[in-house]
């Protein structure tokens, strides 16, 4: 027997005593554990900010209309010419310039020689300073955003989640879902954190306010 025959045995043994008309839905599941570690009143996208920066990335906050610059600064800051785009990101989002956009399908030559990747997100969670990404239109499949050096990545104010688990109510469970915290990063046996081994060494995240920080309490 197989290790994934060994796995299927398993749970169909677990639920050999489940009516087979039984749907998950139908079955409630107690939620009295502490679903939100964020205080009340507290500025939910200024944690999120906070909580990103120290994973070492990169956070700048602006509105929609600063949002072409602040994206022109942040390539511009790490001398990016030359990334992906994936598919349903705005065209009117991109700024002008000496960049190139290189839309899918991109292999993984062609990824690995690029500058860097753009995106959307599907959420932020503040606690935790993770953005999530779901492959919906302008996120792109897993590799865009793992095998480039460079990921800038844009979420609004409102995609912002304050725990996990109000998140993980926002999103779509049949999707596949990539957890982001911080740039890439692991530690080798002397503890010594090593950055850029499973994904991008860098990670710029730009959040978009309704309005401009400045004017916001």
């Amino acid at each position: 027997m197989s290790s994934r025959e060994a796995v299927l045995a398993r749970i169909r043994a677990a639920l050999a005593d489940v009516p087979a008309e039984e749907r998950p839905e139908d079955v409630p599941v107690p939620r009295a554990y502490r679903r939100s570690h964020v205080e009340p009143g507290q500025d939910v996208v200024a944690l999120f900010a906070e909580r990103v920066a120290d994973y070492r990335a990169n956070v700048i906050r602006t509105d929609e209309a600063g949002l072409p610059l602040a994206l022109a600064a942040a390539l511009g800051g790490r001398g990016a010419r030359n990334l992906a785009v994936p598919r349903g990101f705005p065209a009117g989002m991109l700024p002008t310039g000496a960049w190139q956009w290189h839309a899918e399908p991109l292999d993984v030559p062609e990824l690995d020689a690029l500058d860097g990747a753009i995106t959307l997100a599907a959420a932020g969670i503040a606690v935790t300073g993770t953005i999530v990404l779901d492959t919906g239109a302008g996120q792109g499949r897993r590799a865009l955003t793992l095998v480039p050096d460079h990921h800038l990545c844009v979420v609004r104010a409102e995609q912002i989640a304050d725990d996990l688990p109000e998140a993980i109510g926002r999103l779509d469970p049949s999707h596949p879902l990539t957890f982001i915290s911080g740039p890439s990063a692991t530690s080798d046996i002397e503890l010594d954190r090593v950055e850029g081994v499973h994904g991008p060494r860098t990670l710029d995240v730009v959040i978009v306010d309704p309005a401009p920080p400045e004017q916001q309490l």
